[in-house]
């Protein structure tokens, strides 16, 4: 029995050894972009987006006061659909947000803009009556 266990030693400790530097190295995959692959689906790696901060029109221009009756500054901040665009998509301040809303409110009942895009005029929409 001497003899047997100097031998099974032996195989354990071969077994516990490490592998070889060269062969840990070829086991180890290389990244996607080092192969000259595309990489995965999920790996890719865009650049980082960095916005640009949005500056308040009526801000920069320091304009004293937002009158309903400038249409052409007003249709700006309306949507498609006339809708009252938001604070987030124009980069308005919210001081001159609220005097924005206010000065379009007072053009719609005047019927300067439209309500809805129903009411937007198109030219050359519909055929002359002549």
């Amino acid at each position: 029995m001497n003899e047997q266990e100097p031998e099974t030693t032996e195989i354990e400790v071969e077994e516990l050894e490490p592998a070889p530097p060269e062969v840990e190295e070829a086991a180890a995959p290389a990244a996607p972009e080092q192969r000259g692959e595309a990489p995965a689906r999920g790996e890719r790696r865009r650049p980082r987006y960095i916005s640009r901060r949005k500056v308040c029109f009526f801000c920069a221009e320091k304009v004293a006061d937002i009158s309903y009756k400038n249409l052409d500054t007003l249709r700006r901040y309306l949507s498609d659909r006339g809708k009252i665009e938001p604070r987030r998509k124009t980069g308005t301040c919210a001081k001159h947000q609220r005097r924005l809303t206010l000065a379009l409110k007072h053009a719609r009942h005047l019927a300067l803009l439209p309500y809805t895009a129903d009411h937007i005029r198109v030219p050359g929409a519909f055929p002359s009556r002549s």
